[in-house]
């Protein structure tokens, strides 16, 4: 998201809730369904056309999440603050070590070129869309991405890559081809979504050309880059029956993962298999900080199991590029409680993501508009990340959607700072405990059976009781 100001509603603002049709011609199917359409035959045809898409493919459809995704973890790539250079080759470079962290999606930051006209800072937003069949020359050649994409699907990586479908900059190049697919004011000028934005314009989505031509440019990329996905930008101000509509095409070209920047249970009815817990997020650095209370937590986790079906897969994180540059670095969010949160956002529930530079702490926020290379560190949190991620994807009772174990509550006590719970199936059980306060605290294990911490890699039965030391927390492993 071009994050000037973020949204905190669960659901899009009125502004945002656009009408699928606007009312200048009604046609009326044979099923005696009435639509309303722009007086245009072209419109007229292609609104049919989607009609009998949407008719054919039902919307109850559950996602056809890729096999592929059930234990997979994702990695976040700043591409302009991964390295001075700030290109394709430079990620490209890094691939083994992504690997060895243990991410099995790449999440790339947009790669299309960047407008110019009104654009924020001197080198402007990601999200900021001037083509989008183009890349951004300041990353490299197409070549050169297609390099990055080889490289990583030899390595079992799969990459998908950001998409901004609600805006674009001022000089897209449909600006001066098909102004029609913008929103206008009453004297018919282009108009940012929302004030604050002022370096993008809307996008008409009552426009079923500019649908298509957009569609088209999505299949672009999984045609001729072999892409595995995207994660769609502001999903939550775009109709929702056009990231259906996006699915069912992309579908008959690859099994794709698509991640929905929002917060919408509607959206797992089939366009999307992953959402964002903005509400987790937002919670867990208020807890770090003494704003809320630890219980909440465990709260909220239970209004997130009535507001979703057990198969959708749900991110969960500690940072990612809004958070980072526009709320705090690690240090300014959790204070001296970023592991406990790290690991509880790896373990609770649904998939965790990491964003490029948490391996070398992050202890600054990285600019939004200028570059501002990320300061690695020897990456002092490697080893950290590792043991978290990959006990992730081989732990069963950790993976995502139905095939993981449900979240259960061992305990949690506002006043020790102390949080424990457990997931587990039929094969696998993790319990982990937290201490967030500034004192050693002890816990009983509570499991029946003979576990492995992970970080210390001690066994312990489940009866047993633990040292937490401060601002820390323990992952017990049951053995097989």
């Amino acid at each position: 998201m071009n994050m000037w100001s973020k949204p905190i509603q669960i659901e899009a603002p009125k502004q945002f809730r656009r009408s699928t049709y606007k009312a200048e011609r009604t046609v009326i199917l044979s099923n005696n369904t009435t639509i309303i359409m722009k007086n245009n035959s072209k419109a007229i045809f292609l609104a049919l056309l989607f009609f009998a898409i949407s008719c054919s493919q039902p919307t109850s459809q559950l996602p056809p999440t890729p096999n592929w995704a059930v234990n997979a973890t994702i990695y976040e790539v700043n591409i302009r603050q991964y390295s001075d250079e700030g290109t394709f080759d430079k990620v490209t470079e890094d691939l083994d070590r992504i690997q060895d962290l243990g991410a099995e999606i790449i999440w790339l930051m947009p790669i299309n070129p960047i407008g110019e006209l009104n654009r924020k800072g001197s080198m402007g937003s990601y999200y900021s869309v001037k083509d989008y069949k183009a890349v951004n020359p300041e990353f490299g050649t197409d070549e050169d991405f297609h390099e990055l994409i080889k490289e990583a699907h030899k390595r079992d990586i799969k990459v998908i890559i950001d998409w901004v479908p609600n805006h674009t900059a001022w000089d897209h190049v449909w600006t001066e081809t098909n102004p029609e697919f913008f929103t206008k004011d009453s004297t018919g000028n282009f108009i940012p979504p929302v004030a604050d934005w002022s370096d993008v314009i809307d996008l008409n989505f009552d426009n079923f050309e500019m649908r298509e031509e957009m569609i088209q440019a999505m299949e672009y990329w999984i045609r001729e880059f072999d892409i595995d996905g995207y994660r769609v930008d502001v999903a939550w101000g775009v109709p929702t029956d056009f990231h259906e509509d996006v699915r069912r095409r992309l579908e008959t070209i690859k099994p794709v993962f698509m991640l929905a920047e929002a917060d919408m249970p509607e959206h797992h009815n089939y366009a999307f298999d992953m959402s964002y817990t903005w509400g987790y997020n937002g919670l867990i650095y208020h807890v770090a900080q003494g704003d809320s209370t630890l219980s909440s937590i465990h709260r909220l986790m239970l209004i997130e199991q009535e507001r979703y079906p057990d198969y959708a897969y749900r991110m969960y994180f500690t940072t990612n590029h809004d958070e980072n540059s526009w709320k705090g670095s690690d240090p300014e969010l959790y204070l001296s409680n970023f592991e406990p949160f790290a690991i509880m956002s790896a373990t609770i529930d649904g998939m965790p993501l990491i964003y490029s530079g948490q391996e070398g702490i992050l202890g600054r926020r990285l600019e939004f508009f200028e570059k501002d290379a990320i300061t690695w560190n020897d990456y002092p949190r490697m080893a950290f990340f590792e043991q978290l991620l990959e006990l992730n994807q081989a732990n069963s009772a950790l993976w995502n959607g139905t095939a993981g174990g449900p979240y259960e509550l061992i305990d949690v006590n506002d006043e020790t700072g102390v949080y424990g719970y457990r997931r587990a199936n039929e094969k696998d059980e993790v319990i982990v405990w937290l201490n967030i306060s500034s004192e050693p605290r002890v816990v009983s294990i509570s499991g029946n059976n003979t576990y492995e911490e992970l970080f210390s890699t001690q066994t312990f039965s489940g009866s047993d009781s633990f040292s937490l030391e401060a601002h820390s927390g323990a992952v017990f492993v049951k053995k097989l």
